[in-house]
Formats: C-alpha cells, structure tokens, sequence
C-alpha cells in the first residue's frame, strides 16, 4: 500500500502554528514510509474564505519548507484541490445517500433550530438536532420541493449503541451514538459542509493515514459512518495531541500569536520553528534538541508520539532559535538571511515614500523606521496612558481596534482607515485623539509615519500581536468585562449593517 497524508486548511484567517504542527507530522509520516503529501484547500465557507488567506497559507507553509507533492498551486492526478472546484462531486455523493435512505432533507427554518437550541440550554438536555424532519412522508417532502422550500441534507445517525473505531495512539476509543449529532452534509446553497467534504475528497484522493488533532475525534463517527454508508474503505486514524500555551490552556492568539507569517515576521528560522514543532510530543530516538527536516524524516516512528498535552513556549523556541543562529550559520550565510529578512530593497522602497520627507541626513532613517523591523517594543504601561483618555478608554480602543482590524479581509490602508473611523465613531471620539494608544502600541513613540501606512508595513499580524501585547500591559480583558465589551461591540457592528 502506498502511503498518502494530507493536510486540508481553511483559508479563512492567517495560517496557524497548530496547522504547521500537524502539517509536519503528516509531512514526516509521509516521508519516512516512502508515500506522498498533498495539499488541500477546505474554501467551503464562502463567507470566510478569501483568495488572500490562501496565498499566506502557500506562502507560510513554503517558508517553512513544509513541501507538497500535490495540491492547487502544482495539480496532480486527484484534483482539483480547492474543495469549491469540486461541489458537484459532493451533491451527487449527499443526493445519493439520500437516496438510499442514509440521509434526509431537513426543512427546519433556522428561527426553528435557534428557539429548538434554547429550549435544550433551558431545560438542561444535550443540544442537537430534535429529528424533526427525519420521517417526513414522500408526499410533503415532494410538496415542499415543489414549493421551493429551502432544505439541507443531513445524515442519519443510530439512535442506540456505540461507535467503536482505532486510532493509532489511542487505541480503540468508544462513543454513544447518542452523543452524535444528525450532522448537515449540504447546506441550503448546496455547498458541503466540513464532515461530508472531507470524507469524500479522502477517499477519492486515496489518503490512506487521517492525522489530525484531537478535536476531532468526537466527529470521526460521523466519518465512519459515511465510509460505511458509501461502502469505502477507512483509512487509519490519528488524533494528536493540541499544542497549549504556557499555562497548559488550548493555543490561542490571545495568550501566543499563532499566526506563522508573525514567527516570520519576527525573524525566526524556518529550521528552528519546524525543529521546534518537531518537539512537541515527539522525540528523536536518541533525545537530542536540535534536529534538521531531513534527521526527523530519517527517525520518523509515530509511535513515539506522546499524548500529553505539548506546551509551545516561546522563550524555548528563541532559545532554540539562537542554537541554530550559532551552530549553523557562519557570518556570511547569517548576513544573507539579515538582508532577505528585513533590509532588502523591496522593504526599503516601501518605507521610503512615507520617510522621505521626514529626514535631513541619512542617520535620520534608522530612528526613524526601527520599530517596523523589530518584534515586540519595549513600552510599559506609562507609555500607553495619554492626557485625553482614561485607563478604562485606552482599553476599549485597543479591544475594539483588535476585533474589527481582525475581521479585515484585505488588509490595505483604506480598509484599515475604515476600521479605524468605525470605532473611533463608535467610541464618539475624534480619530486622531483615539489613534495615540494605538499609535504607541504600534510604533512605540509618539513620532514616526502614520498610523495606517504603519500597519500596512508591518502587516497584519504584527499590527495585531503589538496592539495585543499593549492590551496586556494595560492588565487585559477579564472574562466578565470582555462579555460586556463583545455586547457592545456586537451591536455597533450590527447598527451599522441596519
């Protein structure tokens, strides 16, 4: 049997270290048994995906060194690889499980499914689809076909026993039916969702190993069920272990930036973060630290997987960054990796414009810019506080700031602007008087290029780590204070559709 792995990223967001993780097990799999890795892109979410996103995933994953042997930038005999190419073939999969009476159109409005969720939260029952059109006669199935009623396509799920299945570290895991919800296959637009996608798009590009991160085993039953249903074979399962933050809580932007184009932007070594991610739950046989792509393909045994939870601490990952920065690179090799990094000309000719006009001797410069090639300023507290706005206003403005620049799907500076006079205006503050802790979060002074052609030089993922690092050092946002300020923000945002 010829080995397959894939990875299958949503473009829906900056690509995260936890894809990269799971990405490079995958990959390494793959490698040490002779097989192949492909790439695949999961676009089904029409509303959140953008071409962007998937750019800065073939980009990150490129600057990793995390190589594919098929996917949508380089084709292969099972393609096409973006799942948005692909909807017919999912329809003619749901329409056929419906037909064989493995799955049901579904005709419940959403003001159904919402007063349905509450009434369950109430009532303390377990929150799921009730049924309700499970057992519909032929004739009002087809009378409300014929009225064009909207539907979606779910799957029927046992309504007693167990689901028992393998994984490869795990051993034989076990789980009630009862717990499985009767999943939507293809939504009302006729798009799949994840499970019904996945499961096909599996199958007929022939993965044959599915390794994946632990919050999906409570929906690999539904993935069984549909292999049965459709009466293909399996492939193996493995569900590894979710990278955590420090305090052992699940990885996420608010406690570790996540992004991989941050770690790139920051100047970190490809070789060191994938030797890193390398390290979490996993071993070299003979323990050492520091290991190359190629030492790890050669001692790859997935066995050595540990299960506990692996804890991505960045203060371990710069140490291991300057191991690499040491033994590695001689003066010449590092000098290059400066130059591609931070001070090569297409760099330069993007601050130059803004910094033209602001400088009398060429010394000017580097005072100038140095906060667009450093990782996180060295301000405190003190710095963030101005005389127009109080501790509780400073941190509104970079909360709000955070939410709506996150949800940015082209990141250019009238977009931003945008952003920005939308929460100043909704702050009823004057935007330059509610851009001065924004300001200092991002450049760390109160002189410099302005605050949008700033963000766009650093980008995305720097903007946001700095403005989060400054929210943070104004002692953050507690759970109570954060629901309170998600209300209000919520509704701002839903006023202005209005």
């Amino acid at each position: 049997m010829s080995i397959r792995t894939r990875i299958a990223p949503s473009p829906t967001g900056d690509p995260h270290v936890g894809t990269a993780y799971v990405a490079l097990f995958n990959l390494a799999f793959a490698r040490s048994q002779g097989g192949k890795f492909l790439l695949r892109i999961e676009d089904t979410d029409r509303q959140r995906s953008t071409q962007a996103s998937e750019d800065k995933i073939l980009q990150a994953f490129k600057w990793l060194g995390l190589n594919w042997d098929e996917g949508p930038d380089i084709g292969g005999k099972f393609g096409p690889y973006r799942q948005s190419e692909r909807s017919d073939i999912y329809r003619k999969y749901a329409y056929r499980l419906v037909e064989e009476g493995n799955a049901f159109r579904c005709f419940c409005s959403a003001e159904r499914l919402e007063e349905l969720r509450k009434s369950q939260m109430k009532n303390r029952q377990p929150v799921g689809y009730d049924g309700h059109c499970r057992n519909l006669e032929s004739c009002e199935i087809e009378r409300r076909i014929s009225a064009k009623d909207p539907f979606v396509i779910r799957m029927k799920v046992p309504q007693h026993g167990q689901c028992a299945f393998d994984d490869i570290l795990r051993g034989t895991i076990s789980i009630d039916w009862s717990q499985i919800d009767s999943q939507v296959l293809l939504k009302s637009d006729a798009m799949p969702t994840y499970h019904l996608a996945n499961v096909v798009d599996d199958h007929l590009m022939g993965i044959t190993h599915v390794i994946r991160g632990e919050e999906w085993i409570n929906s690999t039953p539904k993935h069984i069920l549909l292999y049965e249903y459709l009466g293909w074979d399996q492939p193996e399962f493995c569900h590894l272990p979710l990278l955590r933050n420090t305090d052992k809580t699940k990885l996420s932007k608010r406690k570790n930036p996540t992004s991989i184009l941050y770690y790139e932007r920051m100047g970190f070594l490809p070789e060191s973060l994938l030797n890193y991610l390398g390290r979490m739950g996993w071993s070299m046989p003979d323990e050492r630290e520091k290991f190359s792509l190629k030492e790890m393909f050669e001692a790859f045994d997935i066995s050595r997987i540990s299960l506990g939870g692996p804890v991505f601490d960045i203060e371990k990952l710069s140490w291991l960054n300057g191991v690499w920065i040491r033994e590695e690179f001689s003066d010449e090799q590092l000098a290059n990796r400066l130059y591609k990094w931070a001070f090569n000309q297409e760099k330069l000719l993007g601050f130059l414009p803004h910094a033209r006009d602001r400088i009398e001797i060429l010394s000017d410069l580097a005072p100038l810019g140095s906060y667009l090639i450093s990782g996180m300023l060295q301000i405190d507290r003190s710095d963030l506080m101005t005389s127009h706005l109080d501790e509780e206003q400073i941190i509104q403005v970079l909360q709000y700031s955070i939410w709506k620049l996150e949800g940015l799907k082209d990141w250019n500076r009238e977009e931003i602007l945008s952003a920005c006079n939308f929460v100043s205006t909704m702050m009823d503050l004057k935007l330059k008087i509610f851009l001065g802790p924004v300001f200092m979060a991002l450049s760390g002074s109160v002189v410099s290029i302005s605050v949008m052609d700033s963000m766009c030089l650093l980008g995305r993922e720097m903007s946001l780590a700095r403005l989060r690092h400054a929210l943070e050092l104004m002692g953050g946002v507690g759970k109570k204070k954060q629901k309170k300020l998600e209300k209000t923000f919520n509704d701002a945002v839903s006023s202005a559709f209005i």
